[in-house]
């Protein structure tokens, strides 16, 4: 059975990273306070430019420390090339600096309204929180990896997690148990060749919850897709007759719902950057 894939979706979106990066061979360019207001400025300039939203910095003598919401189909390598790139642009010559500006490699994490452990224990109690454990069969197949995988890119440190949401067209109630366990690990295949994680999942009768790990070139819009696309291609090649009973045509909402999460939430980071 054919289903037309999705080539973009709506979001319901709240995507807030720690963006850091320094100067070139630690040159102290910013120990100044006109130099940080020029900075600040700039920064703030380019930022509005490119659709970005700072919503926090710190800015130290040899490295920058940021707080930015971004698109689901922003990446952060391209975020940060385009910061770099205008930054040096624009202030190299009123600093005197010849370049580059900035070295290499950069820091990302992913922050958010809530800490991980929690948006792990929610995912893990879904089954709980719609009901579902009290019937003799729950239909929910819930999965948490044993061991993460390791995500690598060139000259970064980062951690990037995000809490994605897709829900069956219409609110369907298309999976059960099985159908879900083996959705997610046909999943796992395609997040092992599309180079992102899965590191929890819970599949509901009409919804899905997962926590996903990206890398700094990918975007969650592109992991989204792919995991919309292929997890539909591979119901329709399996159990094309469930979409057929429940008079649909596709499998999911043309709509997804991503957050971002990490160790810190980003009230207590811009706590930790006023307080420097």
């Amino acid at each position: 059975m054919f289903l037309e894939p999705f080539t973009q979706i709506s979001f319901a979106f709240q995507l807030h990273y720690e963006l850091c990066f320094r100067t070139h061979r630690r040159k102290a360019l910013f120990s100044d306070a006109a130099r940080v207001e020029s900075f600040t400025r700039t920064l703030e300039e380019i930022c509005q430019r490119h659709g970005y939203h700072l919503l926090d910095k710190a800015v130290y003598p040899d490295h920058i420390r940021s707080i930015l919401s971004l698109r689901p189909s922003d990446t952060i390598s391209k975020t940060l090339q385009k910061l770099k790139g205008n930054l040096s642009a624009l202030l190299g010559a009123e600093f005197g600096v010849e370049p580059p500006m900035w070295a290499d490699g950069f820091l990302a994490r992913s922050v958010g309204r809530v800490r991980i452990d929690a948006v792990k224990k929610y995912i893990g109690e879904q089954a709980e929180h719609h009901g579902y454990d009290r019937r003799v069969i729950p239909p929910v197949f819930r999965y948490r990896v044993k061991q993460p995988k390791r995500l690598t890119g060139a000259h970064s440190v980062f951690d990037l997690s995000h809490h994605l949401v897709i829900a069956t067209y219409k609110r369907r109630g298309l999976f059960g148990a099985h159908i879900g366990q083996e959705l997610v690990h046909y999943w796992l295949a395609v997040a092992e060749k599309k180079d992102f994680a899965i590191d929890a999942a819970t599949v509901l009768p009409d919804h899905v919850h997962l926590l996903i790990r990206i890398a700094p070139k990918q975007s969650v819009e592109s992991c989204a897709l792919a995991l919309m696309n292929n997890g539909q291609h591979w119901y329709g090649k399996h159990y094309s007759t469930l979409l057929v009973k429940a008079k649909v045509d596709r499998l999911w909402q043309p709509s997804a719902y991503a957050g971002t999460t990490g160790e810190l939430t980003t009230a207590l980071l811009k706590s930790f950057l006023k307080a420097r």
